[in-house]
């Protein structure tokens, strides 16, 4: 599944904004509180909503003032969320619109909406169409419907008013674009690793995921080494590639229940525990861990990449990263380095500028003078750090 598009309205720093032709790998620069993790957290409201409802969804993103918070400062009317994605590169282009106003002190759904485009003309196929917790949602297999006559819609009612109506559908495998949708806002992921919540010995459980933090590292060291060998194999080779000296990586359980990382470097006889290694180590073994899960996330979230990583080795990160997205995985990152930045490609690039109080999205391709420059060679990070990119200086 990949994301095509998203318009915001009225959210958070964003009056109106939107992201266009969003490709595989998506890199956003811009100064602390210019709206990069806001971009983040559309998916997790959207994850949150669709698991409990929108006011708790709202209450979690923007405290005891819930809507009111979120909605943009000094903005009257809904907060509005579109995404345009298709479930594969050949499958139609859905897209889903949330609208969301206020009724009585609480949060409701004015509009819900997801609609097919079949081809590259014609009026799209309304698939789900819902109002203040009423509507229509069609009940037809669609991949048997050649003719919009066809669709058969069944009228609906919602518990309440702040619950969205693909909650439900979501589970039903006839209704792909909304399970494709469900996929994505049940199965994102965010990556804020700290390395301090890695190096700690971890109580001996299970754990086939990274986590956000990454403090079950090692429980998802010792599950892949067990259950797909190959796998860890491949981590390892890189991350001797990566960190010379590293031969060998083990998950450990002692006697008192506890798994532990220990790290063999060739030039010593006996390993040695994860929080004596360095917080490069631990950081790109973190990464190759996430970059390789044998069951990748439909969206990866990672928020500064570059913390403790030499510099050297952020072009090669960059790398693993638009790997993963040419795997079928999308990938959305922050960053504020001009490092990492330099691996980039001038369509990959947003920055975000915040003016009068809201955020702006400007894309590198778009800028004539930054485009000529990296079809001559240059590369991204040096133009930015030269100022190319108004408004969002890196220092």
């Amino acid at each position: 599944m990949k994301i095509e598009s998203i318009k915001l309205k009225n959210f958070k720093a964003f009056k109106e904004a939107e992201l266009v032709d969003i490709p595989g790998f998506c890199i956003f620069v811009g100064a602390n509180g210019s709206g990069k993790s806001t971009i983040f957290s559309i998916f997790g409201f959207l994850h949150d909503a669709l698991t409990s409802n929108v006011n708790a969804a709202l209450m979690k993103m923007g405290g005891s003032r819930g809507f009111q918070e979120v909605r943009s400062r000094n903005s009257e009317g809904p907060v509005e969320i579109e995404l345009k994605f298709r479930e594969k590169p050949d499958s139609p282009l859905a897209t889903y619109f949330i609208s969301i106003g206020e009724e009585n002190g609480k949060a409701v759904v004015e509009r819900e909406i997801l609609k097919y485009r079949r081809g590259s003309g014609g009026q799209p196929w309304h698939f789900l169409d819902f109002s203040n917790g009423q509507g229509k949602a069609v009940t037809n297999e669609l991949e048997t419907v050649k003719d919009v006559k066809e669709l058969q819609r069944e009228d609906q009612t919602l518990k309440a008013k702040d619950i969205l109506a693909v909650k439900g559908l979501a589970q039903f495998e006839r209704f792909p674009a909304v399970v494709a949708l469900g996929n994505l806002i049940e199965n994102w992921h965010i990556s804020d690793f700290h390395i301090s919540k890695a190096r700690p010995e971890q109580e001996a459980g299970y754990a086939e995921h990274l986590s956000r933090e990454g403090e079950n590292l090692s429980l998802v060291i010792e599950y892949l080494h067990k259950h797909h060998p190959d796998v860890f194999q491949k981590i390892l080779a890189l991350l001797k590639e990566r960190v010379p000296g590293v031969s060998n990586v083990e998950a450990k359980t002692t006697e008192e229940g506890r798994v532990l990382l220990k790290f063999q470097d060739g030039s010593f006889e006996d390993p040695f525990l994860a929080r004596y290694v360095s917080d490069g180590t631990i950081k790109m073994m973190a990464y190759l861990t996430l970059l390789y899960d044998p069951n990748p996330h439909p969206l990866l979230c990672v928020e500064e990449p570059e913390n403790q990583l030499y510099p050297k080795l952020l072009m090669e990160l960059a790398e693993e990263f638009r790997q993963y997205s040419e795997r079928g995985g999308q990938v959305f990152v922050s960053t504020h380095s001009p490092d990492f930045l330099n691996a980039a490609h001038v369509d990959e690039v947003f920055w975000l500028v915040k003016q009068n109080g809201y955020t702006r999205i400007h894309r590198a391709r778009d800028n004539p003078q930054i485009a000529a420059y990296m079809k001559d060679g240059d590369q991204m990070g040096y133009l930015w750090a030269e100022g190319f990119f108004e408004g969002a200086d890196p220092g």
